[in-house]
């Protein structure tokens, strides 16, 4: 392969893994909003301690609390389920970047470039579903 064409396929492996840096922070931004749910449920579950709660505001509390924790887990599934792959997709652009660079500059004198390995597997994980209040973390 060219020297200059090696070079452009380098600087977009490195822009794609770029890309999936930006995409992780979102998720992770977006994983905190959507814990929130988590702080309600404290809440709440302090206030069912509270003596002068009725049955039919428990009966309330216990539904909000339950609604709640279902969508905090299916947060958590979310943010598990999509932050793996894009890891795992940054380890192998990585790879190919590294192994390009490598293989196009062998003859340089600053001697040989270090490659990360690759993961060993092609898909870290496969997830067909999330089914809410199934705890199925990857």
């Amino acid at each position: 392969m060219p020297l200059l064409a090696a070079i452009g396929v380098q600087d977009a492996l490195l822009a794609a893994n770029n890309d999936l840096n930006r995409m992780q922070t979102l998720l992770a931004d977006a994983s905190v909003t959507l814990m929130r749910p988590f702080q309600g449920v404290t809440e709440r579950i302090q206030a069912l301690r509270g003596p002068s709660i009725t049955g039919a505001e428990r009966d309330s509390m216990i539904c909000t609390v339950t609604h709640d924790l279902t969508h905090a887990v299916t947060a958590l599934q979310f943010q598990d389920g999509a932050s793996q792959p894009i890891s795992h997709t940054q380890r192998r652009l990585r790879n190919c970047a590294d192994q390009l660079a490598r293989d196009s500059f062998a003859d340089a004198e600053d001697g040989e470039a270090v490659v990360e390995a690759a993961p060993d597997r092609s898909n870290p994980v496969t997830p067909a579903e999330m089914d809410t209040g199934c705890i199925g973390l990857f």
